[in-house]
């Protein structure tokens, strides 16, 4: 076999697939828990996800269009679309950068702020309450065998 050929994957084992299986299953109830949470809080899951990207974004409280298109994995129009609605609904503002005309912020409202401090409580109980379920799949290592 030449070098520019893939090689074939190692299989995994039955405890690889058992722990891949049970993260698997761990993400989903965690997704599916959030997103009936902010469901019944009025939000769509992808504002939820808006407000934590804005107030975990490192190092700031605001973020711009395009940073946020990366934290959201979202093209820069929906991002602006998924603004406006958060918008209308008093989530967040923008903002003139003072140091940039190009670039408008985008920055949590009191009222986003109180909504995100709720609904993040409400998902790190439920991330400590699933526990195991959502540890990384653990692998063996293959020049062990």
């Amino acid at each position: 076999m030449s070098s520019g050929e893939p090689q074939e994957p190692v299989p995994l084992t039955k405890r690889e697939f058992e722990s891949l299986a049970r993260f698997r299953f761990g993400i989903r109830r965690y997704l599916r828990f959030s997103e009936e949470t902010v469901r019944s809080h009025g939000l769509t899951p992808q504002q939820y996800q808006l407000m934590l990207a804005l107030k975990g974004f490192p190092g700031r409280e605001w973020a711009a269009m395009r940073e946020l298109a990366e934290r959201l994995q979202l093209r820069h129009h929906s991002v602006v679309e998924l603004v406006d609605r958060a918008q209308k609904q008093g989530l967040v503002r923008r903002a003139a950068d003072p140091s940039d005309a190009r670039t408008v912020r985008v920055e949590l409202t009191s009222d986003g702020e109180l909504t995100l401090v709720r609904l993040s409580a409400m998902h790190r109980d439920e991330l400590q309450r699933l526990g195991p379920t959502i540890e990384l799949p653990i692998f063996d290592d293959p020049s062990d065998e």
